[in-house]
């Protein structure tokens, strides 16, 4: 199956929402899995299992992506975790 933009942004608006309410527990348990550092590793790699769940399920993998779309779901996952974090340091 060929993965549309329009099909990379609906996942990537659902790892937000998702990132956000696992990032919003993880810090109100910060004492679980080594503090900050912990948690930071456990978010990364969240969004990485669950954006490759989220493109088998359409018939595609990270690897199958053209570099734009590489590149877009980089930037994104930084923008993501990036809110999770300043929302933590607030």
């Amino acid at each position: 199956m060929v993965l549309t933009i329009e099909m990379l942004d609906e996942i990537l608006d659902y790892l937000d929402k998702s990132l956000e309410k696992l990032a919003n527990e993880a810090f109100e348990n910060l004492e679980t899995g080594g503090g900050l550092p912990g948690i930071k590793n456990f978010l990364e790699n969240q969004f990485d299992i669950r954006l490759e769940n989220m493109l088998v399920a359409k018939k595609s993998s990270i690897h199958h992506l053209e570099s734009g779309m590489k590149n877009k779901v980089i930037q994104r996952k930084q923008i993501i975790l990036d809110r999770a974090y300043n929302q933590y340091k607030n």
